[in-house]
């Protein structure tokens, strides 16, 4: 991770999970992280508690409505003439509604493809944009996906959100092989958690709190440290070496 210290890294969805657990470890490495959300007071703290812990990078909380592409577009502008660009964009930002494909609302289904699919799209864009404006070839995007953008689970609550994943499965795919097509060595790598231990699972069933203690009181899951530790395993990894997709779940998840 040394040849990443003073760089700058995007992390969306940095408020809560997996997103605060990647930003966190990342300005432990000693990047220079822009942490968006669409609320950032616990963001905020955050980067309060990281300069308290003397740790020597630094956590920049953005608000964003990741939904909004004006308001992507304005960050990312705002990148550019504050820290000059984007080194690393780590789309984690993520949600999923009860909306199953028979019954499901409409404005659920756009919901999930707005931020699921298409701010991840647009950030990757201008991340490339970015790298490329100040020749920057190694730069790096990951893409946060799910264990559900490779198997679609038995749930009618979870299909349009496995429908989400799946398309960032074959985006980040995509984006490898329009990587090497413009001859350059940035890389692109999916991380696909299973069961990871957040507020995911409230969100997801906020009508049914016990449901959603439920699913993690099943097994021991994952925690979204152990994504971030991914993440830096990622980011370490040789400059030669493309990781494509890492898989990760709880030794007791089924599938």
């Amino acid at each position: 991770m040394e040849r990443w210290k003073g760089r700058v890294a995007l992390v969306t969805g940095a408020s809560v999970g997996i997103g605060a657990a990647v930003a966190r470890a990342l300005v432990q490495q000693g990047m220079r992280v822009v942490g968006c959300a669409r609320n950032v007071d616990k963001i905020e703290k955050l980067a309060a508690e990281c300069q308290s812990a003397g740790f020597s990078g630094t956590l920049i909380p953005y608000k964003c409505d990741l939904s909004n592409e004006e308001e992507i577009l304005s960050m990312f502008s705002a990148i550019k003439t504050l820290h000059k660009g984007v080194d690393v964009c780590i789309n984690n930002a993520g949600l999923a509604h009860n909306e199953p494909l028979l019954s499901g609302r409409t404005d659920g289904w756009r919901n999930m493809m707005d931020v699921n699919v298409l701010a991840l799209s647009i950030c990757t864009r201008e991340a490339y944009k970015s790298m490329k404006e100040r020749n920057v070839d190694d730069g790096h995007i990951i893409n946060i996906n799910s264990m559900g953008g490779h198997r679609v689970v038995p749930s009618a609550d979870e299909h349009f959100y496995c429908a989400t994943k799946y398309a960032v499965t074959a985006l980040t795919e995509g984006i490898r092989q329009e990587l090497r097509e413009a001859n350059t060595h940035i890389r692109a790598t999916c991380i696909s958690p299973g069961i990871v231990e957040t507020e995911f699972a409230f969100r997801h069933h906020n009508s049914d709190p016990e449901k959603a203690a439920a699913v993690y009181e099943s097994m021991k899951c994952l925690k979204a440290e152990d994504i971030a530790s991914a993440v830096t395993f990622v980011l370490s990894a040789p400059p030669h070496v493309q990781i494509g997709d890492v898989q990760m779940r709880p030794v007791e998840q089924v599938s």
